[in-house]
């Protein structure tokens, strides 16, 4: 299949590592360009030296999500490099935990926060071409109880609610938005490789819970969002897409 990627400009922010890298590597090879960020200058300078090629290019700069101003200031120099930008995958999150009021703040700031300050730096250069996709990142842990009462469960959560009403109001624009629920996914360096090495019995009882008898690969996921980003899914906005092997119980109606 086709994708259409070929020449498209995309931006995701965090696609030095885990599944934002995945998605970055992905789209590369279907010839999209692609600007990314991290806090760390040699991060990014590492994926545009590895990631560039003759089909496509990386660009990049260090940039904190939280930070409203040096984050609308660099997705507006990255569509300023890239002249345009076809594709937004808003990626950073500040991870789960429940371990003082301070999730609530971090993960307000990072995951909600840092995906509506990006969609609305990106949307007025998507509407001004005419075309555009939007693809957020949530949790299967937003639609069903899972690991405690934590402030990344409930953020996630309102991802979902935002993308939908999004997709409704920007549509006739021809913008698409969509969102993306991961189930638990393992890689190294990841979340569930420290809870493995520090939760052991918890680790092995997801895995016998699990009806694939293991955890997810970025790529699993990844394959989904460029799916969904792409020309190729033209006729999908408005939907949240869970990817988890089968790992939710809820029965989607």
């Amino acid at each position: 299949m086709d994708l259409g990627l070929r020449d498209k400009k995309a931006i995701i922010t965090g696609g030095t590592k885990g599944i934002g890298r995945v998605i970055l590597e992905l789209l590369i090879n279907e010839g999209c360009n692609v600007a990314t960020c991290s806090r760390s200058i040699e991060d990014v300078n590492k994926t545009i030296d590895k990631c560039s090629t003759r089909r496509a290019e990386v660009f990049g700069d260090v940039c904190n999500v939280s930070d409203k101003e040096e984050y609308e200031g660099w997705i507006d120099a990255m569509v300023e490099k890239m002249d345009g930008v076809d594709i937004f995958i808003p990626n950073v999150s500040a991870g789960g935990g429940m371990d003082s009021e301070k999730n609530w703040w971090k993960n307000f700031e990072t995951d909600v926060l840092g995906t509506v300050r990006g969609c609305e730096a990106v949307m007025p250069h998507m509407k001004e071409q005419g075309s555009g996709a939007i693809t957020m990142i949530s949790t299967t842990a937003a639609v069903e109880t899972f690991g405690g009462p934590m402030a990344y469960n409930a953020m996630k959560a309102s991802l979902i609610t935002y993308a939908k009403q999004l997709s409704q109001f920007i549509g006739h624009e021809n913008i698409r938005v969509n969102t993306v629920l991961p189930g638990p996914i393992e890689f190294p360096g990841g979340s569930w490789e420290m809870i493995k090495d520090t939760m052991p019995k918890w680790y092995d009882k997801i895995i016998s819970d699990h009806p694939s008898g293991r955890l997810g690969t970025p790529a699993e996921v990844a394959n989904c969002i460029v799916f969904l980003s792409s020309p190729a899914a033209s006729w999908v906005t408005g939907s949240n897409v869970v990817v988890d092997g089968g790992f939710t119980k809820r029965v989607q109606f």
